[in-house]
């Protein structure tokens, strides 16, 4: 198994390999992994390998770095399982993963003035069947496709995902929160599923005028838009992901908020992932915001006031084949585990 992880400027390919034997028996380290002293090893040994419990061994194969002026935000794998993407606010590369000295520009949106620089990329993936094409998004709420079969440099896109604006809804705060911060792939590729500040949108590929589905995740958010960009928390930039049939969809809120979306019924669950509210093996209880004010309110119920906005869930994802969440809030790390999708 591996596996392509980056941070700001650097992406690295780790092979993740579960061990049931050790070796041991080495003339300079001690069993206990100390270095011994050399003048005192007097005898020649070969180590051997003996059984051990089972532990996984991670080993950094390769390392992708100097291809990038600004921060990482998005590697995507190909379908060809030979080539994966790399994309910062500027510009998005192709890498051969046998290759990590040199990687090939195949966008570029960078103005000769930077002063005329009005939009950046925020997220980008390639299709799951077809390796030769990929979406990105831009932070003017627009997803583009493209298709390396077109020409060497995709500056001219095939497609582009754009939802027209209401003029009469307008305001100081619309370019902001009509920035998609993160595009994903449907595993069949004939989806698209999008997220900006208040919304998780689902696009059909072969329908660019309009989604087919947009669900609100935090719209009682859409009053205090102020206070959000005093705070700087309208910057946020939140995840989703798509169930392994393809079925549901997830992404995150404040409050260490998430919500799962069923995308046949319409059905959606706002669910905690918090330590003080969750027992192992135990069902998590759906959660619901309702309006300040006096009055008493349901266990289960939170108040828009008492919302703590330090409290979220920026990235989740689906188990790609079985019926598992992974949800990364404040601090820690939660699996969730639903034998029963009906719900």
């Amino acid at each position: 198994n591996f596996l392509l992880a980056t941070n700001d400027k650097t992406i690295k390919l780790w092979k993740i390999v579960e061990r049931t034997k050790r070796a041991v028996g080495f003339n300079t380290v001690t069993d206990a992994g100390l270095l011994r002293d050399t003048q005192s090893v007097t005898t020649l040994r070969v180590p051997s390998f003996q059984p051990s419990e089972p532990y996984i061994d991670v080993v950094n194969r390769r390392t992708f770095a100097n291809a990038h002026a600004y921060h990482i935000n998005s590697v995507s794998v190909n379908s060809d399982l030979q080539t994966f993407l790399s994309a910062d606010d500027l510009r998005i590369n192709l890498w051969n993963i046998d290759n990590n000295t040199e990687s090939f520009n195949i966008l570029d949106i960078k103005p000769n003035n930077m002063e005329e620089l009005t939009e950046v990329i925020t997220s980008a993936e390639f299709h799951p069947q077809q390796c030769n094409e990929f979406v990105y998004s831009i932070s003017k709420g627009a997803v583009r496709l493209c298709d390396m079969r077109d020409s060497a440099l995709c500056d001219r896109h095939a497609k582009v995902f754009e939802e027209p604006e209401d003029p009469s809804s307008k305001s100081f705060f619309s370019e902001i929160i009509a920035s998609i911060s993160d595009v994903r792939y449907s595993h069949s590729g004939r989806y698209l599923l999008t997220r900006d500040y208040l919304t998780v949108k689902v696009w059909d590929v072969n329908m660019e005028a309009r989604p087919v589905h947009t669900f609100q995740v935090h719209d009682h958010l859409s009053q205090q838009l102020c206070p959000l960009y005093e705070n700087d928390c309208i910057f946020d930039k939140f995840e989703c992901g798509w169930s392994g049939d393809d079925s549901h969809i997830i992404t995150g809120s404040y409050n260490n908020f998430f919500r799962v979306f069923d995308l046949k019924t319409q059905y959606d669950v706002c669910l905690e992932a918090s330590r003080d509210c969750m027992k192992p093996m135990q069902p998590l209880r759906p959660k619901k915001i309702v309006a300040s004010g006096p009055g008493k309110r349901k266990k289960d119920e939170v108040s828009m006031d008492s919302i703590d906005f330090n409290r979220k869930v920026l990235h989740s994802s689906w188990h790609p084949k079985e019926n598992i969440l992974a949800v990364a809030a404040t601090n820690s790390l939660y699996l969730f585990h639903a034998p029963n999708k009906s719900r």
